[in-house]
């Protein structure tokens, strides 16, 4: 039994998210099914995290196991020729058996984009949210150090009817803007649902000035999601890396 690594970048505008559900398509049944196509398998195949709705990735991780003899690079062409064209395979390679893309992962990096102009711009429009508010940086980079660290992120955490610790480590967050793009980059060793959404909602609060940035870490004591900011659309969230 071969255990088989992908990399997967997608275009997550036309898709329930990651995780196969049964009210919309997701990346992973398409995945699955076109496995199925080349291999006669049905495989399950495991990604590194759930991307919902409308986010996109620069590099998910997965993993599944075949008894398929196929080359790596033949069934990675296999591959390609047939998934969607908002859905590729840009990297393929044998893991060790124990290797599992969830439970292996250390940390994930997303990264958060804003158009911070007077128009939005066409080109961008998947994947990028909105703001016509001028933004101040230096403002949000304050606010973003009372994230680093380990904290409890409830007041970051959209309710998912899980009992699960809400306990995270932020190794990292950094802030960048070319032209009218504004970039947030986050990495942690795990995300609550729509934790990243609403990190980026509350430090464009911040930006804007509507919240202080020393209230970041009083918002954090609350473990309340009604203090902190708004939930940022999907399309401007997008995994970047995944650390192992």
């Amino acid at each position: 039994m071969r255990n088989i690594k992908l990399t997967i970048r997608y275009d997550g505008t036309r898709y329930s998210g990651w995780q196969s559900q049964s009210n919309g398509r997701a990346i992973q049944d398409v995945i699955q099914d076109t496995i199925k196509i080349i291999t006669g398998e049905q495989v399950s195949v495991v990604g590194s995290g759930r991307t919902d709705a409308g986010v996109h990735a620069e590099a998910q991780i997965a993993n599944f196991k075949t008894r398929s003899r196929l080359p790596l690079k033949n069934l990675r062409m296999a591959l390609n020729s047939r998934l969607p064209e908002d859905i590729a395979i840009t990297h393929i390679e044998e893991a060790a058996p124990a290797f599992n893309a969830q439970k292996s992962a250390r940390s994930k990096l997303y990264r958060y984009t804003i158009m911070n102009n007077d128009y939005m711009d066409p080109l961008v429009r998947h994947f990028a949210a909105k703001s016509f508010f001028r933004l101040d940086l230096s403002r949000m980079r304050k606010a973003a150090g009372y994230l680093k660290g380990r904290h409890d992120f409830k007041s970051f955490q959209a309710t998912d009817g899980t009992k699960r610790s809400s306990v995270r480590t932020v190794k990292n967050i950094k802030i960048a803007k070319n032209g009218g793009l504004v970039y947030i980059y986050i990495e942690a060793n795990g995300f609550l649902y729509n934790m990243a959404r609403n990190i980026a909602g509350t430090l464009v609060e911040v930006g804007r000035g509507k919240i202080a940035a020393g209230r970041v870490k009083e918002i954090l004591s609350k473990r309340n999601r009604r203090f902190s900011g708004p939930t940022m659309p999907a399309k401007g969230l997008c995994m970047v890396k995944v650390r192992y």
